[in-house]
């Protein structure tokens, strides 16, 4: 059948089974918003900015795996889109961004609003496309999808000029069959190997990461450590991929890792990582991490292995499918001393904070309890983000959505409105420091548009507070640009956006005001006012191998 660009557009999309799609329209883009008027089966979600149309098809794909798509106009509207793409990217989340672009006789003209988004996204996507021929619009579009779940997943755009869009080519709608993990290129050397490096261990450690997340391993993982009977550590990004509330789980590694993870992993004599790509926060000093231990990677991306930590051995290809093969061969292993040793640290080294008023780890603890840990949690950057992983108890993955890599401050609002739209009948919480929340807050007009029941936690202590924790700890208490003091009022903001709000500032309040918000049918803000000079701890100082990590009274001691 002859259809116009806009309308194999929006054929493709249904070919793929995309139900929603966030964005927001433009002069260059508005025949495919014209064709998309006229099919309700695609929801559409107008966001208030581009960029947290991105951080909504993030928020969708990392909570339902499935791959997010946004849409943008030309020049302003598509470079607006780029800290999501790079966000996305970092954190290997399968994403399409659709932008469109001046007609192309006008490119490369300077015309109005004209961009090279494709050269400008090409460091932070897996690939990216401008399709000047119409005839080439449909194959292109099914590609990008395919790319962007293939592997190692990643973000993909497709830059469309305008006069493609009203071009009419011959289309023939295909059925979309979801390529299925390969089995046949993991190599059965490298399987003996690891099962090998395995049953020499004295003292294993296994650390998980998201590519245990994203290949869906977590049923095969659970069986894998009770073979290897092993302690579990975990990535920010590997949340959920082992039970949390597990006995052989002890806490996430690194820079605001628990004491246990960090003594563990500098004594285990092979470590066992799961999808992970050693980010320096993990690290610490790399020369010293896990320096008396082999390492055994998993990975389905090669470039991960010998990145950045040199790998004793490996295997490559997707997480679940080797944890698949490894535990057919692998006998269980008993390390009861080992673990005993683990559990002794456990005991030792517990995460602690003070009862006495109102903190994060606090609102964490209480929002676990009181959504017996079923929500899906959504975090913006910083001390909250470290707060939320440390003390909320992921028993499932994809619920934990946060921007590991980039780091990004004013994700999460958009990304939990992503999540709420893809998992209607579950809590989704955002939590979010006052700094972050100003980076994105318009996009509570789009929360309450869509009548979404999300709640967003505002940890509010009226500073940038990782940035002042690092001004405490080693810039000698230069506060230089980090107090935010300045009376904006977060409930009036809220609720001039057609949200409910309430401030706390004891436990009691917080209690009843997150009581209130959950049954609540719109969304709901709760500004929670904590004190400017809390900090995470524990804490490795930067390039400080992990088995130094401080806590407050190590600090306090230290400063005595």
């Amino acid at each position: 059948m002859l259809l116009t660009g806009s309308q194999i557009i929006i054929e493709c999309l249904k070919e793929q089974g995309v139900d929603t799609v966030f964005g927001y329209p433009g002069g260059a883009i508005l025949n495919v918003y014209d064709e998309l008027y006229q099919h309700p089966e695609i929801k559409h979600v107008l966001t208030s900015h581009e960029q947290g149309a991105s951080h909504a098809a993030d928020g969708y794909a990392r909570s339902t795996g499935k791959v997010g798509v946004c849409l943008a106009t030309s020049g302003p509207g598509a470079t607006n889109l780029v800290t999501g793409i790079a966000t996305a990217y970092m954190d290997s989340v399968p994403m399409v961004a659709i932008t469109c672009n001046v007609g192309v006789s006008l490119l490369g003209k300077d015309s109005f609003q004209e961009i090279d988004i494709s050269g400008i996204t090409m460091p932070i996507t897996k690939h990216n496309f401008i399709v000047k021929d119409v005839a080439n619009l449909a194959d292109t579009i099914r590609r990008a999808f395919a790319i962007a779940r293939k592997g190692r997943p990643g973000p993909v755009l497709v830059d469309i000029p305008k006069d493609v869009t009203a071009n009419k080519m011959e289309y023939e709608p295909k059925t979309i069959e979801l390529a299925k993990p390969d089995k046949d290129s993991i190599k059965e050397s490298e399987i003996e190997e690891a099962v090998a490096l395995i049953k020499e261990a004295k003292r294993p450690y296994i650390f998980v990461g998201g590519g245990a997340v994203i290949s869906g391993a977590s049923e095969e993982l659970k069986k894998f450590v009770a073979l290897v009977d092993a302690p579990v550590c975990d990535t920010l990004m590997g949340k959920g991929a082992f039970d949390g509330t597990d006995e052989h789980y002890t806490g996430m590694l690194g820079m605001h890792g628990t004491k246990t993870s960090n003594l563990g992993v500098s004594e285990c004599d092979l470590l066992i990582a799961i999808g992970v790509r050693f980010s320096d926060r993990v690290l610490g000093n790399a020369k010293k991490f896990a320096h008396q231990a082999k390492i055994l990677q998993f990975d389905i991306d090669p470039a991960e292995i010998n990145k950045n930590i040199p790998a004793s051995a490996s295997v490559i290809g997707d997480v679940n499918e080797i944890l698949k093969k490894i535990n057919e061969k692998l006998s269980k292993q008993d390390h009861a001393a080992w673990i005993s040793h683990i559990e002794e640290y456990k005991e030792k080294f517990p995460l602690t904070y003070s009862k006495e008023g109102l903190s994060c780890p606090f609102l964490i603890e209480k929002i676990y309890e009181m959504t017996k840990g079923d929500a899906i949690m959504v975090t913006e950057v910083g001390q909250h983000q470290m707060w939320a992983a440390q003390y909320y108890k992921y028993k499932n993955p994809r619920t934990l959505l946060t921007s590991g890599g980039l780091g990004t401050m004013g994700y999460g609002l958009g990304a939990a409105i992503g999540a709420q739209k893809a998992n209607p009948n579950r809590q989704v919480i955002n939590i979010a420091g006052d700094g972050c929340f100003r980076m994105n807050m318009n996009e509570l007009a789009t929360a309450s548009r869509e009548k979404l029941p999300l709640i967003e936690v505002i940890v509010n202590n009226h500073v940038l507070g990782m940035v002042r924790q690092w001004q405490t700890l080693f810039y000698n208490h230069h506060y230089s640009a980090t107090i935010l003091d300045d009376g904006v009022d977060f409930v009036m903001l809220a609720k001039a956006m057609g949200a409910e709000a309430k401030r706390v500032t004891t436990q009691q309040e917080f209690e009843a005001a997150f009581a209130e918000a959950l049954e609540c049918k719109k969304p709901f803000v709760i500004d929670c006012i904590i004190d400017s000079d809390d900090k995470v701890w524990p804490m490795v100082a930067p390039g400080a191998p992990i088995n130094e990590a401080f806590d407050e009274n190590d600090y306090n001691a230290k400063q005595a």
